[in-house]
């Protein structure tokens, strides 16, 4: 009796709701574990290679995929549906936008070197890579915003060639071994027959064009590094790690295609008195034993300033208030801000005149306070002495 096959979408472990690009990535990580050329003789992985290939050949057809939905296995063994498809042929499957190059990540599992320029898509337009740096900003910078100029190198087309790479005078020729077409095609045999591949055209590395006489001041090129500087106006509430997009001006595209981006990160310095969290900053504040017992008047630094703030009698060490929209401005909407939250702190003091000390023990006396104080005026009768001879009030 012939081995029941497992469901395709269970074999690629995704949902039946998967679209193309889910089924693609579950199949490159199968792919990627199980292929043969990398399990040689492993007939366990060169099965499930197979189970997968095969599930993905069916679920990445949308026709086949319809009828699989609909009729199962049955509809490709001949045994029901709609007659089936009459089973898959591995010797003719096109690998190629599955196994190149920009699959694996590198090409000599299956001898198609990733290029620079771009691997299997040969000479069409490419959009530059992008250029990232940092600009250091202080901790009020970052909060209310600032113009800061950055300094880079950023390739330009050069002048003495206009960006064609060849000596001026000469042109680039039409590359012979590609046809111009910057990629080339070639097969390779594997277990399962074969695999056709296409990679950057070694030749003229993917541009479609050779350079006979290269351009002196570009090497061929046809652009050359120059340090370039550009102002980055840095918007209120940004916070440390996050970057800016500065649209288009990275390096530049190949074959006609877009420059890239520079991409700026900023690195936001701390602060002796602050600290932030998302929208929200957070401060300690010092107050005496008599303000907190008394109330009164304060001052509280706040990235806006001085406030004055109201202390109410009885106030206990730690208390947290909070101080409405004195906090970072949204980066969205700057007229948004958050709070800055404050935690008094009593403070005991640690040097003290005569003065003070009598002071504070008839103040001591007056409130009662005291456990020592209260334990004498109620007499020695009414507290307990514990094994090591201290006194304690009864409750």
């Amino acid at each position: 009796m012939a081995e029941q096959k497992r469901d395709y979408y269970e074999v690629l472990g995704v949902d039946k709701s998967a679209d193309d690009a889910a089924l693609k990535k579950a199949y490159r990580t199968l792919a990627k574990k199980y292929h043969p050329d990398m399990h040689p003789g492993d007939k366990e992985a060169e099965a499930k290679f197979k189970e997968a290939s095969e599930a993905y050949t069916v679920l990445s057809d949308p026709e086949k995929r319809r009828k699989y939905d609909q009729f199962g296995h049955a509809a490709f063994d001949g045994s029901g549906g709609e007659g089936g498809f009459g089973g898959f042929d591995f010797n003719n499957m096109d690998f190629s936008d599955i196994f190149g190059s920009d699959f694996f990540g590198f090409g000599d599992i299956f001898g198609g070197g990733r290029s620079s320029r771009g691997g299997g898509r040969g000479n069409a337009p490419q959009q530059g890579a992008n250029l990232r740096t940092s600009v250091r900003i202080t901790f009020e910078e970052a909060i209310f915003g600032c113009t800061k100029t950055i300094e880079l190198n950023v390739k330009e087309e050069c002048n003495k060639c206009h960006g064609t790479g060849a000596k001026p005078g000469t042109s680039p020729e039409t590359c012979l071994k590609c046809g111009g077409k910057g990629q080339v095609v070639f097969t390779q045999q594997s277990m399962f027959g074969t695999v056709r591949n296409v990679q950057a055209c070694p030749d003229c590395r993917g541009t479609g064009k050779i350079i006979r006489e290269k351009c002196p001041d570009c090497g061929g090129s046809g652009y050359v590094s120059m340090r370039k500087r550009y102002d980055v106006d840095i918007p209120a509430g940004v916070d440390n790690g996050q970057f800016k997009r500065l649209s288009g001006l990275g390096e530049p595209g190949t074959n006609g295609g877009p420059r890239g981006d520079i991409l700026v990160e900023f690195v936001v310095g701390r602060h002796p008195v602050f600290q932030r969290q998302e929208m929200n900053i957070f401060s300690t504040v010092p107050i005496s034993f008599a303000i907190a017992a008394l109330g009164g008047e304060i001052m509280i630094d706040t990235v806006d300033g001085k406030v004055i703030y109201e202390v109410k009698p009885g106030t206990q060490t730690d208390t947290k208030i909070r101080l409405r929209g004195k906090g970072v401005p949204s980066v969205r909407n700057k007229d948004t801000r958050g709070d800055h939250y404050v935690t008094l702190v009593v403070e005991t003091p640690d040097k003290l005149s005569h003065e003070a000390k009598e002071a504070l023990k008839k103040f001591d006396e007056l409130t009662g306070d005291s456990l020592n104080a209260a334990a004498r005026s109620q007499g020695s009768d009414e507290a307990s002495k514990d094994k090591k001879g201290k006194f304690w009030k009864k409750l």
